[in-house]
């Protein structure tokens, strides 16, 4: 977008109210004529990670008439994901840049797409002065350092869920939102989604009582190896050395590349840090402490993958304690989705489904309270609206970061088996210095440097 940067800290850009109708028809977006804003008014957007997420979130951002995709960045030109070359969806630098082109030529308007430049860098992306915001959904281990630049770059930043990698790099992507005064969504859409909604205003308008306790169900993880686990020299048009980035190098293998990495810590947290940053970002808020956390969690009954290819679990428990007494479990165990039950019964939700102990709550004429969820919008439109507006999203760094620390967490319970006592005010383990530590450990691969962020005055 093309407008003068404000002086102040906190309305570093200035943008108009915009709105415009559109038309997506098919895997194809098409983007209805004469209906958008001009150049200069629309919001410019820079993706990096071209994915299978990736690619969603480009359809997102494409359907809305107020924002451009100027810029993208991979370090894998061309791919399929998890299936055989040449079967499947196309990924990757160029279907994504064939896929963008083609989606803003059918505007035939003077709001047509006046060209998308590819990099496979994406500092050199962050560094344009023209771009206003970076979307990332890169695997995990990239999330921070990517944030990171996009921010002190002076970005504004939609980053995919889970917000980070480690949990200190959680920290210093909080800390550092609040001193660029930037905008920050994290990428758990569930929280825009009004079914997901109407479980919270159930549980915080006291319809269910007294809350006791909540279940939060997780599919398990990766029970042997989901791909070949023959060891292959990367191919032309593959980056591998910069795809592993700040962690390690580990043999190229289908098994755990795209889609699969997550199945190893040094690129993800297993299905368990993918899918907590969903349900338990609502269960967090549906029992208020989406800005706060547990005040115990302990880890039982994890069980590994008979594969060395793997070192994230297959089936999981953490059990987590609240203020106020409420208790919950996070498991592979539950129902998939999330259950609050409360002295006068219970609510359940998962994607596209609700249920509750008295079938009157879920009527749309039933009024639950005063406590009430404005509606937001898509996610995306979320992000876009708040850009402009310089308000806080649906999703900060803050509530995205406080959601997945029961999983960090739990992993460090497991590995000392162990409870611990988390301190939510000061984010510290109280009364195990090793804990603490292990928790706080982040040891990236030269020549990448630990991002650091300084502390709010």
């Amino acid at each position: 977008m093309n407008t003068n940067q404000d002086s102040s800290a906190v309305s570093r850009r200035s943008f108009g109210f915009l709105s415009a109708g559109i038309l997506s028809v098919g895997p194809t977006v098409v983007l209805a004529q004469d209906k958008r804003p001009t150049a200069s008014e629309r919001i410019s957007i820079g993706v990096v990670g071209l994915g299978s997420r990736g690619f969603n979130l480009i359809d997102d951002f494409l359907k809305l008439p107020d924002c451009q995709i100027v810029a993208v960045c991979d370090v894998d030109r061309h791919h399929h994901r998890d299936q055989p070359w040449g079967k499947g969806k196309d990924f990757g630098c160029g279907p994504a840049e064939r896929h963008i082109s083609k989606a803003y030529a059918s505007a035939k308007s003077e709001a047509a797409h006046n060209g998308l430049q590819v990099y496979t860098d994406y500092r050199e992306l962050v560094a344009r002065k023209d771009i206003d915001a970076v979307v990332i959904a890169t695997p995990d281990h990239w999330h921070a350092a990517c944030t990171f630049a996009a921010l002190q770059a002076g970005k504004d930043v939609y980053c995919e869920k889970p917000v980070t990698h480690l949990f200190a790099e959680g920290q210093a992507i909080v800390s550092e939102v609040r001193r660029q005064n930037a905008v920050f969504q994290t990428g758990s859409q569930q929280r825009s989604d009004r079914l997901f909604q109407k479980v919270v205003e159930l549980a915080r308008n006291g319809v269910l009582g007294d809350v006791t306790s909540v279940e939060v169900g997780l599919p398990p993880g990766y029970d042997k190896a989901m791909g070949s686990t023959r060891v292959v020299e990367p191919r032309d048009g593959l980056d591998y050395e910069f795809w592993c980035g700040p962690s390690e190098v580990l043999p190229l293998m289908q098994a755990r590349h795209h889609r699969w990495w997550r199945g190893h810590r040094a690129y993800g947290g297993g299905v368990l840090m993918d899918w907590i940053g969903h349900h338990n970002d609502i269960a967090h808020w549906a029992i208020g402490a989406e800005r706060t956390g547990p005040t115990k969690v302990e880890a039982v009954n994890w069980s590994f993958p008979d594969t060395e290819v793997y070192n994230t679990p297959q089936q999981y428990t953490i059990r987590c304690e609240y203020a106020g007494g409420i208790t919950s479990t996070v498991s592979s165990h539950n129902a998939q989705g999330l259950k609050v039950i409360g002295s006068e019964g219970w609510v359940y939700a998962r994607r596209g489904k609700i249920e509750a102990s008295d079938k009157r709550w879920l009527s749309n004429d039933f009024r639950p309270g005063s406590f009430r969820i404005a509606a937001s919008g898509s996610h995306a439109a979320n992000f876009l609206e708040n850009v402009r507006t310089r308000g806080e999203c649906i999703a900060p760094a803050e509530i995205g970061h406080r959601s997945i620390t029961p999983g960090h967490l739990g992993y460090v319970s497991h590995a000392l088996q162990t409870p611990l006592q988390w301190d939510p005010v000061d984010e510290v383990v109280r009364g195990d210095v090793k804990a603490d530590k292990m928790l706080r450990n982040i040891q990236y691969r030269a020549p990448w440097q630990v991002p650091t962020s300084e502390k709010s005055a």
